[in-house]
């Protein structure tokens, strides 16, 4: 099993970036999005569900955020515009442990995990 992150960088504020994650080893389910950042907890981002038909963002990055994903690629993705230094952290990919169950805002509910890309945002 494989979950590689990619797309991050550096960005300066108020610009865009779109993450990949591209899976492998593991059937269609749930996924979702997490990022940390020093010094703060591992905070969720979004999530979406098995067919891409449901998904969600965090409250306090609804209108800035939008998961999505293609299944014939294997790859979800997370597209980021109007960034902020707060939004600086590294972000990981992560996929539920049964294709049985949709996403979750609970990291403890994730199974697999990438080993994420880093996102710096200058002001």
């Amino acid at each position: 099993v494989q979950l590689v992150e990619s797309g991050g960088g550096l960005v300066q504020a108020g610009g865009s970036l779109r993450l990949s994650c591209v899976v492998s080893g593991l059937s269609p389910r749930g996924m979702g999005w997490f990022r940390h950042a020093p010094g703060r907890q591992r905070e969720y981002v979004a999530g979406i569900s098995r067919s891409g038909g449901t998904t969600d963002v965090a409250y306090f990055l609804k209108g800035r955020f939008t998961i999505s994903r293609d299944n014939a690629k294997n790859t979800v993705y997370l597209q980021m515009n109007d960034l902020n230094p707060e939004d600086t952290a590294q972000y990981y990919c992560a996929g539920r442990n049964s294709p049985d169950y949709s996403s979750s805002s609970q990291a403890l509910e994730y199974a697999y995990w990438g080993r994420g890309t880093q996102v710096t945002v200058s002001s």
